[in-house]
């Protein structure tokens, strides 16, 4: 279980990368500019300019899911920054689909990233000093992951304000999506910050309350 007792004080910058606007999240510990890139979809020069004027180090980058508008920029980021991509073992035929996907929606990549760490559900990821927990929240794509970190959670596509992840891609399911909202971030505080794929940022307890598709 995580522990949300406390908030970490965080830098947290989004960029609106892509056609399909997707939210990519630089997180720096603010003590030693250690950082991670979640989610880089596109508009790589901007978001490495901005690492570069922070002088910011990139300790891991990390795909909460492996769908084409978050996943497009990974190799060049890699390359760029010469970081580990973490990713859920069930995102591997969807990372290793991207050329496909890119010829579907028109969103050229970067290439295929090889050098690949797996993470799994409760895994703990160091930057600086703080700590983010992996959460495992499947059901907009087999291997979607939440990332926690004290009173903020990155969730991509599985929760939005006022709604959820579609379920009509590769291996959605929506009563899994529904579980994994309900099952590991419900139970979250209700103050915690949500950073989600696309859109603006909610709190667990707002998404409680208004959102319909988790009302009983």
């Amino acid at each position: 279980m995580v522990d949300s007792s406390k908030k970490e004080t965080l830098n947290i910058e989004t960029f609106v990368v892509g056609p399909f606007q997707m939210n990519t999240y630089l997180v720096s510990d603010p003590d030693s500019g250690e950082s991670l890139l979640i989610d880089p979809g596109g508009d790589l020069p901007r978001i490495a300019a901005r690492i570069q004027k922070d002088n910011l180090k990139i300790k891991y980058i990390i795909n909460t899911h492996c769908h084409i508008d978050h996943a497009a920029q990974g190799y060049a980021a890699q390359k760029e920054f010469k970081a580990p991509l973490l990713i859920h073992k069930n995102e591997l035929p969807l990372l290793e689909s991207l050329k496909e996907q890119g010829l579907t929606f028109g969103i050229e990549i970067s290439g295929i990233p090889q050098d690949l760490t797996f993470i799994k559900d409760q895994d703990k990821i160091e930057f600086g000093n703080k700590t983010a927990t992996i959460l495992y929240t499947p059901g907009h794509s087999p291997g979607g992951i939440s990332i926690y970190i004290k009173a903020h959670v990155f969730v991509g596509d599985c929760l939005f304000m006022d709604s959820i992840g579609r379920t009509d891609l590769y291996k959605g399911d929506y009563q899994q999506l529904i579980n994994s909202i309900k099952g590991k971030l419900l139970v979250l505080d209700d103050e915690t910050e949500v950073y989600p794929g696309h859109g603006p940022k909610t709190t667990i307890g707002r998404e409680k309350r208004f959102n319909p598709f988790l009302q009983e």
